[in-house]
């Protein structure tokens, strides 16, 4: 009786088992459109890491990076915003940036955009502008390291809460300088700070990315700890999703539809080590991290970087991916 109810059990639990994909095996609904919005004559793509939907759930809001990887002694406009035809209908932000790395619009349509590095008195900045390009808010010191109320060091998202209050993720290297989220009013008063390096519960490890789902909640794509971490505006850890790989972007739609880029998966021992995962974008529940699509990278492997590292999603479901590496923003329809 024992060996029947053993060997039963073994064949029910190998049958779930069995039934359950792994983390490269989920169905891929979704056709790559290239080429889809058009950069102005004589302008090439440079680097993108920052994609956000307008509030018209329609339009794209891109900051690349002037035709290269930087945009330090640049003149192009690195903040552009193309219609849902593709079409280039504002740009902005000329001789601002250093990095353009991290993007957000909040509920008046306003723009949000990170400064990732520094040089030369410019850069490790928050700059909030009016849907117009009126630069309304700046946070951080232009050029300036630090870890304080009004420093940052490589910050790379920001996310605004429901009541406006302002989420800042800043840290992009492991183990050294930052690893932490830092909260302010809505007008820019600093009003703490939570996470530092580790990778226990509320520890960091390249808190790259961040977005609010319909309950308030902050996600943040944890990369280096290949993991998305949830927490409430307070900072007060409640729980962490592992199965949407290492997050270099993430976005959660008005559905709790989650949204996550995963650009460096490796099976390589090392930078970006995150075995039995392949790098592209999974899309899941942000209600409780199941994981239902993936769209797989066309070129796993192929450096430290590639593919998607931003991701957004409009109205109609399109996903649009933002690659640092291949320099292009990819748009993926349903099929």
């Amino acid at each position: 009786m024992l060996l029947r109810f053993t060997l039963a059990a073994a064949s029910v639990a190998g049958f779930a088992l069995a039934q359950s994909p792994g983390p490269n095996s989920y169905p891929n609904p979704y056709r790559t459109v290239e080429n889809w919005a058009q950069m102005p004559e004589g302008r090439t793509w440079g680097s993108l890491s920052a994609v956000e939907i307008d509030r018209d759930g329609k339009s794209v809001w891109i900051a690349e990076r002037c035709g290269a990887n930087s945009c330090f002694g640049k003149t192009d406009p690195p903040i552009l915003k193309f219609d849902a035809s593709g079409k280039l209908v504002k740009s902005f932000g000329e001789g601002m940036f250093i990095f353009p790395h991290g993007i957000c619009v909040d509920k008046s349509g306003n723009v949000w955009v990170t400064d990732g590095q520094g040089k030369e008195g410019k850069g490790h900045q928050v700059f909030k502008f009016s849907p117009d390009g009126k630069l309304l808010m700046t946070l951080g010191k232009a050029g300036v390291v630090g870890d304080g109320k009004d420093t940052f060091n490589q910050p790379n998202d920001v996310a605004i809460a429901p009541n406006g209050d302002i989420f800042v993720s800043d840290g992009h290297s492991p183990k050294t300088g930052n690893a932490r989220v830092v909260k302010f009013t809505f007008d820019g008063r600093f009003i703490k700070q939570f996470g530092h390096h580790g990778s226990g519960p509320g520890e960091f490890e390249v808190p790259h990315a961040l977005a609010f789902d319909s309950k308030g909640r902050l996600f943040v794509g944890d990369r280096a700890n290949n993991r998305v971490q949830i927490f409430d505006q307070e900072g007060n850890y409640i729980a962490e999703y592992k199965d949407f790989g290492r997050p270099s972007g993430i976005y959660i739609d008005k559905n709790d539809i989650l949204y996550v880029a995963d650009s460096e998966s490796t099976d390589k021992e090392g930078y970006g080590y995150n075995p039995g995962f392949k790098r592209g974008m999974r899309i899941g529940s942000a209600e409780d991290g199941k994981v239902t699509a993936f769209i797989p990278d066309p070129s796993p492997g192929a450096g430290a970087t590639s593919a998607a590292e931003g991701v957004a999603a409009d109205a109609d479901g399109n996903i649009y991916g933002a690659e640092v590496g291949p320099k292009a923003l990819k748009k993926y329809v349903k099929k």
